[in-house]
């Protein structure tokens, strides 16, 4: 029986762990399947269809791994994929909590399919997507924390983040006092030929 194994997430954006975890996983698994959470109530940094291609980049070199995605309940989706195991992976006590209370849950879902926690390795231990994404927001260098694709990606999507931001500013102080002079003296011009016409 063809062992498959779902590692299921964000991925907003891949990171250097996420791929760690990758390679890790397909030397375990017969196939595993990255795949990428779908939540429509959330807005990402990036679009899905991005993550998803940046990961089948990441991951060409692996040839027992394949990248979907998914939403709704995960444990319907490992099922829909004849999976036996959903990898997961665990950098801290606090993630361990959380992963523990998923897992149980899952269980209950579907007693069948098992989840398999996976510890990083040390260079990843306090890496996350969000903590890249406040480095980069912040112009610092993610270089050594997410693939070059992932980096140049990163870049371009934080200067299309400012451009948007510097387009919605409000006026400058300096427009704001030019405008209230030009209130003033056009009100004081008013007055004036009304004092004239009297």
């Amino acid at each position: 029986m063809k062992r498959i194994a779902i590692y299921p997430g964000s991925f907003d954006p891949p990171t250097n762990g996420h791929l760690d975890l990758i390679e890790r996983g397909s030397k375990i698994f017969d196939e595993l399947i990255v795949a990428i959470l779908h939540n429509r109530e959330k807005r990402g940094l990036f679009s899905v269809d991005d993550r998803r291609a940046m990961l089948q980049e990441m991951t060409q070199h692996c040839q027992n791994v394949r990248v979907d995605t998914f939403d709704g309940l995960l444990v319907e989706y490992a099922v829909q994929q004849k999976a036996v195991a959903v990898l997961r992976g665990i950098r801290a006590i606090s993630d361990y909590e959380y992963e523990l209370q998923m897992a149980l849950m899952n269980r209950k879902l579907q007693p069948k399919i098992e989840t398999v926690f996976m510890m990083p390795a040390e260079a990843y231990s306090y890496l996350s997507s969000r903590l890249v994404k406040e480095i980069a927001r912040l112009h610092g260098d993610v270089s050594t924390l997410v693939p070059p694709l992932v980096a140049r990606r990163l870049r371009e999507a934080m200067r299309d983040r400012r451009t948007r931001l510097q387009a919605l500013e409000p006026p400058t102080e300096a427009h704001e006092i030019d405008s209230s002079v030009g209130s003033v003296t056009a009100e004081l011009k008013t007055r004036r030929g009304i004092r004239r016409r009297k």
